[in-house]
């Protein structure tokens, strides 16, 4: 889990070196969420530090602590899939609106009209 933090926080932060606008803050946004959901939430849930939540298992300590990690959990590794996600599509420029042939710069694929006089 520490690998897969460290590896998407170097990721995301070359990439956003290169971006432009507000696909280098979701990356670096979706990273930090990421890197910080794996490098200690996730290993505190495997270690056993934070209780889990589960239907059929009675949770030992706090009910209201245990649930309140769960939603931390949930939020950060979701919300930083999420924001990743968008980061990388806004730099692949997947989500660009693309420019009509009519509006186009380039003449051949301009409409010709001409006027019939």
């Amino acid at each position: 889990m520490l690998v897969m933090g460290a590896f998407l926080l170097m990721l995301g932060w070359r990439l956003s070196r290169d971006a432009k606008g507000w696909s280098g803050r979701f990356l670096v946004a979706g990273t930090l969420l990421l890197a910080f959901g794996y490098v200690v939430i996730v290993p505190l849930y495997e270690t056993g530090r934070i209780e889990r939540i589960a239907p059929d298992v009675h949770v030992h300590g706090d009910t209201s602590i245990a649930l309140a990690w769960h939603v931390v959990k949930l939020f950060t590794m979701n919300a930083g899939w999420l924001f990743f996600g968008i980061g990388i599509a806004l730099h692949a420029r997947v989500l660009a609106s693309q420019s009509s042939p009519a509006t186009s710069p380039n003449p051949i694929l301009s409409p010709v009209h001409e006027s019939v006089a």
